[in-house]
This record gives C-alpha cells, sequence and structure tokens, in this order.
C-alpha cells in the first residue's frame, strides 16, 4: 500500500498496539471461505471506519485513499453483529481509565432522572417533560438515581438507591427514607 498523508482520525502507533492483537485473533479466527486474505490492511480498514464516524461522510464517499465502502462497511458490519466493536469500546475504555488511576469498571452509575426518555406506550398523565432538553421523562422522581455495586465483581442487577437532591450517591449509604 502507498504511502498516504494521514487524516486526524487515524489511529496513532499506541491505539493500534491496543486493538491489533483483537483483530488479529478476529480475523485467524474468520479465515475467508475463498482463502483470500483481502488486498486491505486491517488498521486502513479501521482508520476508514474511524474517518466515516468522525466526519459523518456517506460509505460511498469515503476518501479514494481509503479502502472503499465495499471493505470497509463488510468489516464494520461483522464487528458489530458479532460484538468484536464492542470488545474494542471496553478495552479502550479499560486502559484509558486505568492510565488515569482508576478501576477499569466503574463502580457507581449516576443518571439524571429528569432526561431519561420514556417507552412511547406510557401514559402521559405519568410523564413530565424537560423543556430545556426538550425530552419527556417520568414526573416525581428522584432528581439523582444511583446503580451501585458493593464491588466490580458484583453480580447484576446493581442495587438501586434513591437519595435526595444534594446528597452524593455512595456506595453503600443506606436509601433515601420516603415521603409520607
Amino acid at each position: 500500500m502507498t504511502e498516504r498523508k494521514p487524516y486526524p482520525s487515524d489511529l496513532t502507533d499506541a491505539e493500534w498496539a491496543l486493538i491489533e492483537p483483537v483483530l488479529t485473533a478476529w480475523k485467524a479466527a474468520h479465515p475467508s471461505v475463498s482463502g483470500h486474505e483481502g488486498n486491505y490492511e486491517l488498521r486502513e480498514i479501521v482508520n476508514a471506519i474511524r474517518y466515516q464516524g468522525r466526519t459523518g461522510v456517506q460509505w460511498d464517499f469515503l476518501p479514494h485513499d481509503l479502502p472503499p465502502k465495499s471493505a470497509t462497511y463488510y468489516y464494520f458490519g461483522k464487528w458489530r453483529d458479532d460484538g468484536t466493536d464492542k470488545t474494542i469500546h471496553d478495552l479502550l475504555r479499560w486502559h484509558l481509565r486505568e492510565s488515569k488511576k482508576r478501576l477499569a469498571d466503574p463502580s457507581l452509575v449516576v443518571l439524571d432522572t429528569q432526561s431519561v426518555h420514556v417507552a412511547g406506550g406510557v401514559p402521559a398523565s405519568t410523564t413530565g417533560k424537560d423543556a430545556a432538553k426538550r425530552v419527556p421523562g417520568r414526573n416525581g422522581a428522584w432528581r439523582w438515581t444511583c446503580w451501585a455495586w458493593s464491588s466490580p465483581w458484583s453480580s447484576w442487577p446493581p442495587r438501586l438507591m434513591r437519595t435526595p437532591p444534594g446528597s452524593p450517591c455512595r456506595t453503600g449509604s443506606p436509601p433515601a427514607p420516603r415521603a409520607p
């Protein structure tokens, strides 16, 4: 393959070093039926997928110096359907969290319930609307709802804790008292 001028969305050498083993193992586990190894390097395929994701360009309009839609979308679809994209996403997230001296998996998740969308069939009488964000949500919910794990290895579902506004959501804190 000829050298090309890099795009801002291209993988760095460090990023490629992290995901290359995953993609190499995937390629080994999914040999071509015809025995054809492909004309494009996996790194260039990933660069094309990242270019499309970053710019939002249609697949057919990928630049000529990147692999064509036929090759790029083939791998994109395969990786999306078999979960390889999620594996890479988790790997990169874990690496980023550990580089910041944090646990690989978060031990606490906080959701602003005012911004949580409701299902289409939910009665209008039980929902409200966040006027700033223009999204429907539940009326009368506590401001913060926290899911907490006692350890990173706890099983699903996490314990649900409701805490009043202004209270920090902490693992192990008792549930907030209910209003009479």
